[in-house]
């Protein structure tokens, strides 16, 4: 039976603030845990992603060739391939190409590594400001076990740069756009 006339007993006012003080406190308290843990896990995910490009790029500089170095083997007759792996676009923009260099579409040659010689040093070379051709052809070759190639640092532009010389590219070629 309740006191005062049938009516359940007043709560105290204070208790009733002190509940809600506390779920809120428990509240931020699971806020700031889930937060915490979510900073963590993308914390770990950038520093895995960090490890893996650090790799990568670790690995393709061992697969790279300075225009200097390049330039030291052609001209003293070295055997070295040099595959010029522009796109379409860029090859139309710019004309020229290395002397003794084979032209070879991006496309082509993903869809067939096989088109550089295993046995034989190569070299490979695009207009790209990150070589991003040039690395992906390398990535492709060295899966397929072409170990023996490299892309040319700086590309096209870089060997420019160091007033190597060019020559004009006069064969034809298709503007297809896919990479």
């Amino acid at each position: 039976m309740s006191v005062r006339g049938g009516h359940e007993p007043l709560e105290n006012p204070f208790t009733s603030v002190g509940n809600l003080v506390s779920q809120g406190v428990e509240e931020e308290q699971n806020v700031a845990l889930i937060l915490t843990a979510v900073c963590i896990a993308v914390l770990c995910l950038l520093t895995v992603i960090w490890m893996k490009h650090t790799r990568d790029w670790r690995e393709l500089e061992l697969h790279s060739i300075t225009p200097e170095a390049l330039h030291t083997l052609l001209t003293s007759k070295q055997e070295i391939l040099v595959f010029d792996v522009r796109l379409p676009l860029d090859l139309l923009a710019n004309s020229e190409i290395i002397p003794g260099a084979t032209r070879i579409p991006p496309t082509e040659l993903l869809e067939n590594p096989a088109l550089i010689p295993k046995e034989k040093d190569s070299v490979v070379y695009c207009t790209c400001p990150s070589d991003k051709t040039s690395r992906v052809v390398l990535r492709r070759a060295l899966g397929m076990q072409l170990l023996r190639i490299k892309f040319l640092r700086g590309g096209l532009a870089g060997w420019k740069a160091k007033g190597y010389p060019v020559e004009r590219y006069e064969k034809s070629f298709h503007l297809d756009t896919r990479t």
